[in-house]
């Protein structure tokens, strides 16, 4: 038995241990759900991860995004991510694909070859693409409705999406997949009713950064970046690793 995973392996098992080192998992979208994702898969002893991400670590993922530090800013989420998972784990294969994902990127995926999918990416197109493409090819997927704007983190739950309510995110998904014919999808998801975002004020604005800056002019246009803190991310995406995990190893 490795050290690094006896913990693991007395709670469930080495058969359970082996076939998660067996196992490989694609994480499309490294950020405050998707990061905690791969951190949990990495330390439970998943052997392969993907990780598909195009974005660079910037300053305002640093409240809430596990790779997200000072010293990474800047840094392409996706290498960062690699770094940590080979430091937790040397023996894991990571394979990183440094572009979003669009139904038009989706010819660069062999998606049979993967055991599971998780889902945590935020447009609705390139959610419904990795549901379709996991249908087509037989593979299991877990997606993350909408987390942002969002305060209470025992109010995330897993269901099918058809068993949804409250969660805007999930209406949509749930009337394209009828549309499309997807019998089945489970999710992560939360019916607290979203909290509105406050706008940044210009005067914090001058002081603050690029980012604030976008986020304020937004602000005043509807508050279209979602805001988010510290506690809720990291809760979906414990959840959706572990769906992932205990549906790989049949518990």
């Amino acid at each position: 038995m490795s050290e690094t995973f006896s913990r693991t392996e007395r709670l469930i098992g080495a058969a359970a241990v082996k076939k998660l080192n067996c196992s490989r998992v694609a994480v499309f979208g490294i950020g405050g759900v998707g990061g905690y994702i791969a951190e949990a898969l990495a330390r439970a002893g998943v052997g392969a991860i993907d990780l598909i991400d195009s974005d660079k670590v910037s300053l305002s993922n640093i409240n809430r995004q596990i790779y997200a530090l000072n010293s990474t800013v800047g840094k392409l989420k996706t290498e960062v991510a690699k770094e940590r998972i080979l430091d937790i784990n040397p023996d894991c294969t990571v394979k990183t694909y440094d572009l979003f994902y669009t139904p038009e990127t989706a010819n660069l995926f062999d998606f049979k070859a993967y055991d599971y999918i998780a889902d945590a990416v935020d447009t609705v197109t390139a959610k419904m693409s990795l549901v379709e493409k996991a249908e087509e090819n037989g593979v299991r997927i877990i997606s993350a409705m909408g987390a942002g704007n969002k305060l209470d983190p025992t109010g995330f739950s897993v269901a099918d999406i058809y068993q949804t309510s409250g969660c805007p995110l999930a209406r949509v998904m749930r009337t394209l997949c009828k549309k499309r014919g997807i019998k089945s999808l489970k999710v992560v998801y939360s019916a607290e009713k979203s909290v509105t975002p406050f706008a940044d004020s210009v005067e914090d604005c001058d002081h603050a950064g690029e980012n604030t800056v976008n986020s304020a002019a937004a602000g005043k246009t509807g508050n279209r970046i979602p805001a988010s803190i510290s506690f809720v991310p990291p809760v979906v995406g414990f959840i959706m690793a572990g769906e992932i995990i205990k549906d790989i190893i049949g518990k």
